[in-house]
C-alpha cells in the first residue's frame, strides 16, 4: 500500500471531485487516511470480495454479500490490484462496477511503485506524485513525548534502526547492524532507536546485549506514533520492510537493505539508497558501505 501511494495520487488528481478510498487492512488504510493520501479507509476483509471469486455448486453466482455490494455499488471508478488471474472475479467485479481496472500488484520489468503507478495511467516522471508525506504536528509531538520519556535527549541526533523484516530471508543478519552501530558509536550527539514490530523480536533479540541496553527500544508502537516518531528521526537504515517504506515515505533520508532479486521493492522516494546486501553472511564490504552511506547522512 505504502508503495501504491504515487498511483493514489494520480488518482486524487484525475477525479479531484470524487471521494478517494482506500480498501487495505485496517491499521494502514487508517494510516493512509491520517497522512491524507486518502480521503477514507475501508476494512478490506469486510468488502467480502472472496464472494466474486468462485460460483456456488451448482455453477450459479454467488450472492454478493450487502456490504460488499453497497459499498462497490456507490463507487464510481475500481481499482483492484488483486485477482486479476481469475477470469471469473473480473468478469464479476466488471459487472457490478463497470469500467473497474483489474491488474496484478506487480509487474515484470518495472519497479514495483511504477508498475502500480502506470495501471491507473500516471507518468513515472511526475515528480509531484513522489513527494514526501507530511505528519501531522499533533503526532509529532505525541512521539517526541515518548521519545522524551524513553531517554532520549531532544539535541540528540535519532537514528532509526529496523532490524526485522516479515520473513527471514529478506533480513540483514543482526551482526551486520551491529557492526554498523558500532562504527557509528563515535559520531557526536547521536541516539539509536531500534524499533521492535509485532514479527521482530527475533531479530532485535539477535543484537549484542550493550547495544540493546544504550539504545531507545521503541516495542510494538501504533502505526501514526510509529510515524511521529520517524518524522523526528535524522536518518534511518533498516530491511526491505513496511517500515523502510514508511520511513521513506515520510521523507527521512536513509538506507533501505535489500536482497538481489528484491530491488523490484524499492520506494519511490528518490531520497532513499537502496543498497544489494548479502542476506546470509554479514559481508565486510556491505557492512562499510552501509556505514559509509549513514555517515554521510550524520555527518
Amino acid at each position: 500500500m505504502l508503495l501504491a501511494i504515487p498511483a493514489l495520487r494520480a488518482l486524487r488528481q484525475q477525479r479531484p471531485r470524487d471521494e478517494l478510498v482506500i480498501a487495505a487492512q485496517p491499521r494502514i488504510g487508517r494510516l493512509l487516511q491520517i497522512l491524507g493520501v486518502v480521503d477514507r479507509s475501508l476494512d478490506f476483509e469486510l468488502l467480502g470480495l472472496d464472494s466474486l471469486f468462485s460460483t456456488q455448486a451448482d455453477g450459479s453466482e454467488r450472492e454478493w454479500p450487502a456490504r460488499c455490494a453497497e459499498d462497490l455499488r456507490r463507487a464510481t471508478h475500481v481499482i483492484a490490484w488483486v485477482g486479476s488471474r481469475e477470469p471469473g472475479f473480473v468478469r464479476r467485479l466488471t459487472a457490478l462496477v463497470p469500467g473497474s481496472i483489474v491488474a496484478p500488484s506487480v509487474g515484470a520489468g518495472r519497479p514495483v511503485w511504477e508498475h502500480l503507478l502506470n495501471t491507473v495511467g500516471g507518468a513515472a516522471g511526475a515528480r509531484a506524485f513522489r513527494t514526501v508525506l507530511g505528519v501531522p504536528t499533533s503526532l509529532g509531538d505525541e512521539a517526541r513525548r515518548e521519545l522524551v520519556h524513553l531517554g532520549w535527549r531532544a539535541n540528540d541526533r535519532l537514528l532509526f534502526v529496523h532490524p526485522g523484516a516479515g520473513g527471514r530471508g529478506k533480513r540483514w543478519p543482526a551482526m551486520g547492524f551491529a557492526n554498523v552501530l558500532e562504527s557509528l558509536a563515535a559520531l557526536p550527539r547521536l541516539a539509536v532507536v531500534i524499533h521492535q514490530g509485532p514479527a521482530d523480536a527475533e531479530a532485535v533479540a539477535g543484537l549484542p546485549e550493550p547495544l540493546i541496553t544504550h539504545a531507545i527500544v521503541l516495542r510494538e508502537p501504533s502505526l501514526p506514533l510509529l510515524a511521529g516518531v520517524l518524522s523526528h528521526a535524522a536518518a534511518y537504515v533498516g530491511n526491505d520492510s513496511g517500515i523502510s517504506h514508511l520511513a521513506a515515505a515520510l521523507g527521512v533520508r536513509g538506507v533501505a537493505l535489500f536482497g538481489a532479486e528484491q530491488v523490484a521493492w524499492r520506494s519511490w522516494a528518490e531520497h532513499v539508497t537502496p543498497l544489494v546486501v548479502s542476506l546470509t553472511t554479514p559481508d565486510a564490504s556491505d557492512v562499510a558501505r552501509v556505514t559509509a552511506e549513514l555517515t554521510s547522512l550524520l555527518a
